[in-house]
């Protein structure tokens, strides 16, 4: 079982501030999260494969407009 990382630590790791994690939260864009009680954290594998699905090739692999 991995461990538990807080929202603060989360949000170092992906290198954005703890408040724009928890806007993400909010749309649900961020990675998957725990709530336990009023406590939000992380596991260090669900940020990992949240990275990995955030790596493109191309802006149109996600939807961007290409300039065309």
């Amino acid at each position: 079982m991995d461990h538990l990382i807080s929202a603060d630590e989360a949000a170092s790791i992906l290198n954005i501030s703890p408040s724009t994690l928890a806007k993400m939260r909010l749309s649900g864009a961020s990675p998957r999260f725990v709530k336990l009680g009023r406590r939000v954290a992380y596991r260090p594998s669900d940020l990992e494969a949240w990275i990995a699905a955030q790596s493109f090739n191309s802006t149109s692999e996600y939807g961007g407009k290409s300039a065309a």
